[in-house]
């Protein structure tokens, strides 16, 4: 049996005859960038989101870019990120001239820990990122009290969490100063290519990051500020479009999806509950945690279904040769990349970060999986702890 990581054409097949008529009607109109296709999306999304602007942009990336820039972060100031991310995090940081704080993150959740960015604060911060990795939010309450203390902006990175909901039920990117969102093909709300957006309640921040991702302009060959070419083309935005109306479904079978496979690890006797922190003899598997199960089944939409082994290297490729496709999110710490080894941390300085580069798996959970899948991979991983790893 074939499982493989993510299978997009059968999201698309799905989608096919609206999907076409979309991309049918966007050519015909020729506006494909910007334009009538783009506002409409815009309008979604913030319903969508319960904020009051929505900015569409060219990538997540591009999308956090905008968010610093629009807070005019630059050369001499420090912006607080956590070391287990996606690059884009500290890379956009670091383009903008300022330079990446990286912190530790917590062996439950995977996100920042609150009192590790209080110790990061500096006279030079301008700005924390908290990321709600894998699908889930980040403990913004804690970092939001901190940052009002110290009078911080916050940047919600959630590029991996659209419609994941935190603070008492309100959607990410709806609750720092901005919120970035990547539409990545593989993400829960995927565009046919790149494309991103930003989100925020304050007006002023959305006219200047309309102005910033058409090169500082408005009106028409008139600069305000450098910006640059950060425009959302009409043809992701008519694909969003579609998609974003089949969103909440998707959510809810990728969420069956992690309740069975935390079920049958258990029936398995590889694990015993989701959340556990520590490997044992009970627990050689540990399982996602859902951390803030108070909002919700939305507190948790698993972009990524990523669980942790002490044989991870050796498991994936046993999974590898039975044909199921797997990935590590994230192999390396962001300290320890070459491009900020001259930022001087040491590995002593993000313990858990540098075991869960050690140890993560993400598996398959896309929203058409089967149950017969999810239980073939399920059995692989049994017959390979079983016959290859220690029991201790």
């Amino acid at each position: 049996m074939q499982v493989p990581l993510l299978d997009l054409q059968a999201q698309f097949r799905q989608l096919q005859p609206q999907l076409e008529a979309a991309l049918i009607r966007v050519a015909q109109s020729q506006a494909y960038i910007l334009g009538p296709e783009v506002s409409a999306f815009e309008r979604q999304a913030a319903e969508y989101l319960g904020v009051d602007h929505a900015i569409g942009v060219s990538s997540g990336t591009d999308a956090l870019l905008l968010a610093l820039m629009a807070l005019d972060v630059g050369v001499g100031d420090e912006v607080i990120v956590p070391d287990f991310s996606f690059f884009a995090t500290a890379g956009c940081v670091a383009r903008t001239g300022a330079t990446p704080v990286f912190v530790d993150v917590d062996s439950r959740g995977f996100m920042m820990q609150p009192e590790a960015v209080e110790c990061a604060i500096t006279s030079r911060t301008a700005a924390i990122i908290p990321v709600h990795l894998f699908g889930q939010a980040a403990g913004l309450e804690k970092i939001m009290a901190i940052a009002a203390q110290h009078d911080i902006p916050v940047i919600e990175d959630a590029a991996q969490a659209i419609g994941t909901r935190a603070c008492g039920g309100t959607r990410v990117g709806g609750i720092g100063t901005m919120g970035c969102f990547s539409f990545y093909p593989t993400k829960n709300l995927g565009a046919m290519g790149d494309a991103g957006m930003v989100t925020t309640n304050h007006g002023h921040l959305a006219d200047k990051l309309r102005q910033l991702r058409n090169h500082g302009m408005e009106p028409r060959y008139y600069h305000k500020y450098v910006g640059g070419n950060f425009r959302l083309d009409a043809l992701q935005a008519a694909v969003l479009s579609i998609k974003i109306e089949h969103l909440q479904s998707w959510h809810e079978a990728r969420q069956r999806n992690a309740e069975l496979y935390n079920t049958l690890f258990i029936k398995e006797g590889l694990a015993t509950a989701a959340g556990v922190t520590s490997f044992d003899e009970s627990n050689t598997i540990l399982l996602p945690a859902t951390l803030q199960p108070e909002n919700g089944a939305d507190a948790h939409i698993y972009n990524q279904y990523t669980i942790r082994t002490r044989h991870r290297d050796a498991l994936r490729a046993y999974l590898t040769e039975h044909q199921i496709g797997t990935e590590i999110y994230y192999p390396l710490p962001l300290h320890s990349q070459e491009c900020f080894r001259h930022l001087t941390r040491t590995d002593d300085a993000f313990p858990v970060t540098c075991n869960l580069a050690r140890t993560v798996l993400s598996l398959p959970v896309y929203p058409e999986l089967t149950r017969q899948q999810i239980e073939y991979v399920v059995t692989t991983i049994s017959n390979f702890i079983r016959s290859t790893a220690p029991q201790h």
